[in-house]
């Protein structure tokens, strides 16, 4: 997807998602000087992204004589609080705050850089890392419609975006799709076990689960059909299939277990943002 922007962009904190997001912005077009990177730790992809223009570590008020477009925070969740405060220099009508930070509400954020400041809060999950992710988002009142149009641009950039009414989903969302990338490396992990159980050399095991894995999940991509028939056309009645289906959708199956641990992921991003 193509990014075009006139303005610069501000990323806080360029870990593992924010230099994702970065690397989508790049490969879309966004020149290197159009971006202020803010990180103690830079990695050496910034560090040779510097030598073409990227702004590491510039101060703030060079940033904000730059009147940026939108500000990505993607920093960890505890520590917004010694991060926002020094950024409430930039905030201004024309600049709108993104945050990918779990648990962290947009009361807190206003809390932190200044009531009326235009901010979006959203979720994105680490498949943008390959350009696959899903993010959901939620714009506060401030937030104009350009503004909104702008996020999802650059959210786009990385995979698919969604957006909801209601910010109390978005801990939600944070169980499901910005944990979830972790539940399905497990079931591989899982998956491989299992075959090892069975007799199988570990590496075939492995390597079965992570093309099975994969393998569904293109189809899943690819195909308009829905998961339960797509489930249903690999079981035959009284089958392999069938038979260990029995198992995973019996009481006590893998549907209980899901929604316990969805459950958890979402009390959790709920504790996060207190």
């Amino acid at each position: 997807m193509t990014v075009s922007i006139e303005r610069p962009l501000v990323l806080v904190g360029a870990g593992k998602m924010g230099s994702a997001l970065l690397s989508g912005w790049l490969q879309g077009g966004l020149s290197p000087s159009l971006v202020h990177v803010r990180e103690p730790q830079p990695s050496a992809e910034i560090g040779a992204l510097a030598a073409k223009g990227l702004k590491l570590n510039a101060p703030v008020s060079e940033i904000a004589a730059a009147r940026p477009a939108l500000v990505l925070i993607a920093v960890k969740p505890q520590a917004m609080g010694a991060v926002l405060p020094e950024l409430a220099a930039l905030v201004r009508p024309e600049t709108v705050f993104l945050s990918i930070a779990a648990g962290t509400g947009l009361e807190r954020l206003e809390e932190l850089l200044g009531a009326g400041v235009a901010a979006i809060r959203a979720m994105p999950n680490t498949p943008a890392s390959v350009g696959r992710g899903i993010t959901v988002a939620h714009a506060n009142r401030h937030v104009t419609a350009e503004q909104r149009a702008l996020a999802d641009g650059l959210l786009a950039a990385v995979g698919e975006v969604g957006w909801v009414e209601s910010e109390g989903l978005i801990d939600a969302v944070t169980a499901i799709s910005g944990s979830g990338p972790a539940y399905v490396f497990y079931l591989v992990e899982c998956l491989a076990a299992a075959g090892e159980a069975l007799g199988l050399d570990a590496a075939l095991a492995m390597k079965l689960a992570r093309e099975t894995v994969s393998g569904s999940g293109e189809m899943l991509h690819r195909l308009p059909e829905p998961a339960s028939e797509l489930r249903a056309n690999v079981t035959s009645p009284g089958g392999t299939t069938a038979a260990a289906l029995d198992v995973l959708m019996g009481e006590g199956g893998l549907s209980p277990l899901m929604r316990r641990a969805a459950m958890a992921a979402r009390d959790r991003a709920r504790e996060l943002g207190k």
